[in-house]
């Protein structure tokens, strides 16, 4: 339906073309000032028209929000090879990870990304269940985390999810993007589920352990995803929080 449309006006615009230079080779132009078109000039306009209309617009290009933070590919990522050291400066007392590129790349590369962008700064402890993992990384403002929001896909588990090994969170298959959880204990069973640890906790357990959980699981995802420290700050406030993360040794 379309290109029977599209004929009858590319049609109807070159018949009104022809009779207008027909026209004006015949003198019948009502310009009063100037000479008039030649049959060439006319040949010439009814051309570039025909042009105008089969040619097919251009995309617009697209559009990347200021904000956006640039993160490396999936590709670039799973090639990446070496170690490097996290300080965690929290409120329950500092502790250190040492992150093994070769456990899970991608997961390691995004987390590096993620540190030295100051991206866990100031991120709650929002998910605390005692003889299981202490979840953290959705950030309090609720635009850098929007930012963030560009699923990583899976690395295939080499390492068991031991007590003190961190992990990144995830809902299913090519899911993961900035929230990880500390293992409080050996957590086996999560291997065989996709969950692939990329770093261990290599100073400061206790410290981890002793990360506030009164609250539980009671924080709402949701609500910190769309409230992000201010819903957190208002409805849980005692929860221990990330003060800092550096990356002290590459």
């Amino acid at each position: 339906m379309f290109s029977h449309c599209f004929n009858f006006v590319l049609s109807s615009v070159l018949n009104c073309l022809l009779l207008a230079s027909i026209c004006v080779v015949a003198g019948c132009s009502d310009q009063n000032d100037g000479e008039p078109k030649s049959m060439v000039d006319s040949l010439a306009e009814m051309e570039k028209a025909k042009q105008d209309l089969e040619m097919p617009p251009v995309p617009p290009e697209p559009v990347i929000p200021a904000d956006q933070p640039e993160m490396a590919s999936d590709e670039s990522l799973a090639t990446a090879s070496g170690s490097y050291t996290v300080k965690f400066e929290t409120t329950a007392g500092d502790f250190v990870v040492l992150v093994h590129r070769d456990w899970a790349p991608r997961g390691a590369g995004r987390f590096y990304e993620l540190v030295k962008s100051g991206f866990y700064d100031d991120c709650r402890f929002f998910r605390v269940v005692s003889g299981f993992m202490v979840q953290f990384g959705i950030n309090g403002n609720p635009s850098t985390q929007q930012g963030w929001e560009r699923s990583l896909r899976d690395d295939p588990a080499k390492k068991s999810n031991r007590r003190g090994y961190m992990t990144f969170a995830m809902s299913g298959r090519d899911s993961r993007t900035t929230q990880v959880f500390i293992n409080f204990v050996d957590n086996a069973f999560l291997d065989s589920q996709g969950f692939s640890p990329f770093a261990e906790v290599i100073e400061g357990m206790d410290n981890v352990d002793k990360i506030n959980a009164e609250y539980g699981e009671s924080p709402d995802q949701g609500q910190i995803n769309s409230s992000g420290n201010t819903y957190l700050n208002a409805q849980f406030p005692k929860l221990d929080y990330i003060k800092k993360a550096t990356v002290i040794k590459e």
